[in-house]
């Protein structure tokens, strides 16, 4: 449930203030007759979005055992790929996301209503792709599907709110902040995905070393496991390639995301 609201918060509030700033700009410039082709775009790439994750979900049942072993390691395989990059993609352009939109907007309008809505939908597409994919992968670390479901649920929710009430500047929150701590917390929750991935592997043989476990709790408490694989995504059965590789990633990915930003020297 946490990981899953977690995911759902972030990815839903950048998708928001994606809208939002798309939206604010058409008013101050005038051009609220564009708004229904914005809307249009957005709903569309929503749509999209979601028989994404219904399409990921039913293939996953249509499958052999072993072609669902492979097919979710793949996917979350692609999901930790994919969410990596662009958590460092939104440290690195969150600063100019405003004029490169307007931008987009403004190359768009003179085009007509259907480059204005594919504007919409690409802006909004990338959150909800990335979303559906990463949810599902989530998903998989879990064996209740209960609670993650209404942890999306929530988060969903929450990230609309949380939009509307920045966009009517009844709330204002440090974004740059709010960003850096759930980008960080995105890549724990990543690097769950990717282990699961790894045993996944493990299981349809393209990986040495299933039975070599670090620890295996047969008989662990049910609220024990939810937790871990509620939030850091680590069973309580885990091998040693699984725990090396979850480990390498969290190192090497934190290790860089948390970097400061080197100061530009000044030139004469």
């Amino acid at each position: 449930m946490y990981s899953t609201f977690l995911i759902a918060l972030r990815e839903g509030l950048e998708a928001a203030l994606i809208i939002g700033i798309l939206v604010a700009y058409l008013v101050k410039s005038n051009q609220r007759k564009a708004l229904p082709a914005l809307w249009t775009g957005v709903g569309v790439a929503l749509v999209a979005s979601f028989a994404f994750g219904a399409f990921l979900s039913f293939t996953s049942t249509q499958l052999s055992e072993a072609g669902e072993q492979m097919f979710a390691g793949t996917t979350s395989l692609v999901a930790v790929i994919l969410v990596t990059y662009m958590v460092f993609w939104m440290k690195r352009v969150a600063r100019g996301l405003k004029t490169e939109l307007h931008g987009k907007v403004d190359y768009a309008m003179p085009l007509g209503k259907i480059a204005l809505i594919s504007a919409s939908f690409f802006a909004v597409a990338r959150e909800g792709l990335e979303t559906a994919l990463f949810v599902y992968s989530n998903f998989k670390t879990v064996s209740d599907n209960s609670s993650p479901a209404i942890g999306l649920t929530l988060g969903l929710a929450l990230a609309v709110a949380l939009g509307i009430a920045i966009y009517r500047q009844s709330l204002k929150i440090n974004l740059g902040k709010f960003f850096m701590v759930t980008g960080t917390a995105l890549i724990v929750i990543a690097g769950g995905v990717l282990s699961y991935a790894v045993h996944e592997f493990q299981e349809f043989g393209a990986l040495p070393g299933e039975d070599s476990y670090v620890w295996n709790w047969v008989s662990a408490d049910p609220t024990i496991t939810a937790l871990l694989s509620g939030t850091i995504g680590i069973s309580t059965k885990i091998s040693w390639l699984q725990l090396v590789i979850w480990a390498a990633y969290l190192t090497i990915t934190l290790r860089a995301y948390l970097a400061p930003k080197k100061a530009v020297p000044a030139t004469l």
